[in-house]
Parts: structure tokens; sequence; C-alpha cells
């Protein structure tokens, strides 16, 4: 069966589930959570797609991983049907599919914001305009690039805008090369 068609049909299933119980919310959280350590911990996917390790040990990984003690009884009603039905190595899948089911579900955009130095104001303005604009919930990742030496850059769905004095630099040096070739 195909990777995506499975781990799609499972996520449905979580976010109606979750939906049903009103704690979607809350399982996005978690479900985050897990999905950052499966890509930070190369070694947690080895261990839950392992075939040694028994079922209850697979259940306790994957509890801590998605926040501990406190993880919600529908994710860990999932967890379990996904082990019972052997389809964990889809499980990273079904995560992705979850939270891109949820935040289409939720209207919520997701943007990435490039800085030259850390401006809370800033993203806190972009946030807000973005999401004014849209009628939804953004969620901005920020980064730090002092090569960008000040501005920023968002991307925000697809769509890229560079307002920073790198590039405008840039753009000037290739308008002095322009003007220069059409002299000599």
């Amino acid at each position: 069966m195909n990777t995506g068609v499975v781990s799609m049909r499972y996520a449905k299933a979580l976010l109606a589930y979750a939906k049903a119980q009103k704690v979607e919310d809350r399982v996005y959280e978690e479900v985050k959570t897990l999905a950052g350590h499966y890509v930070s911990l190369p070694d947690l996917r080895r261990a839950i797609e392992n075939p040694v390790l028994d079922m209850q040990s697979k259940c306790d990984l994957l509890r801590e991983a998605s926040g501990g003690k406190d993880v919600s009884q529908e994710l860990m009603r999932f967890f379990n049907l996904v082990l019972d039905e052997r389809r964990e190595k889809f499980l990273q899948f079904m995560l992705w599919s979850y939270i891109d089911l949820y935040r289409e579900d939720k209207n919520i955009l997701v943007g990435k914001l490039t800085t030259a130095i850390e401006s809370k104001r800033l993203e806190e303005h972009l946030v807000d305009l973005v999401g004014s604009r849209t009628q939804g919930k953004v969620e901005m990742e920020t980064h730090i690039d002092p090569e960008l030496i000040g501005g920023y850059i968002i991307e925000l769905e697809g769509y890229r805008l560079d307002a920073s004095v790198a590039n405008q630099l840039k753009r000037i040096k290739q308008q002095f090369i322009a003007r220069n070739r059409r002299i000599v």
C-alpha cells in the first residue's frame, strides 16, 4: 500500500477522533512535539521500527517523546492502534499528515522570518499583519542570520519577500555592473 494513502487515512481518523473528543488542539501540540523529536533524534525512529522491541516499550517511548505522562488518552489510543496494526514505519508520515490537516482545518499559515538580529516587535507586527489580511492564524518560525546586515526575509506559503540590506546591496552592485558593461 502507498505510504501517503496509509498516512493520510490514519491522520484523518486521528483528527476526526480528536475533534469528536474536543482535544484536537492538545493533540496537535503533542504531535508537533513528537514530529520534532523524530527529526532531531533519528534513533527514535529506528527504535520504534525495531521488531525486537515490545509494544509496551514502544508506547512508553512515544509517550515520552510526545510530552511525558501528560499525553492525551486520544493520542495514546492512536499509538496503540498504529502499533497493533504494525504500521509504525508510517508513523512519521502520519504525524506530518495530521499537522497539515489540522493547519488546513484551522486556517493556520506557516511562515519563516529571518532577521539580522532578534526582533520580537517585528515578528509580532508581521504575524498580526498577515493574520489580519488572511483572516487566519500565523505560526512564524524565526531565524537569525547576521549576514543580512539589516532588514528581514519573510517566507509564507510559497511567497518570499526579501527586504534585507544585503539583498539591496547586491542589487545595487548588479546595477553598477550592468551600467559599466555598456560603457566598456
